[in-house]
């Protein structure tokens, strides 16, 4: 076994977070313009009705 298996493992660790938290970040931002487009089309919708 290698000397430096822990120091590996934290590396990878920390790839692997760093991955995760850009997904995360994506979907967040995914539905927030997801959020955003609705409300813009509820209210152009309601302006055409008036």
């Amino acid at each position: 076994m290698s000397r430096n298996t822990d120091a590996n493992r934290k590396s990878h660790k920390k790839k692997i977070d760093n991955k995760k938290r850009k997904i995360q970040n994506a979907e967040a931002e995914r539905k927030a313009r997801l959020k955003q487009i609705r409300e813009d089309f509820k209210a152009k919708k309601d302006d055409n009705k008036l």
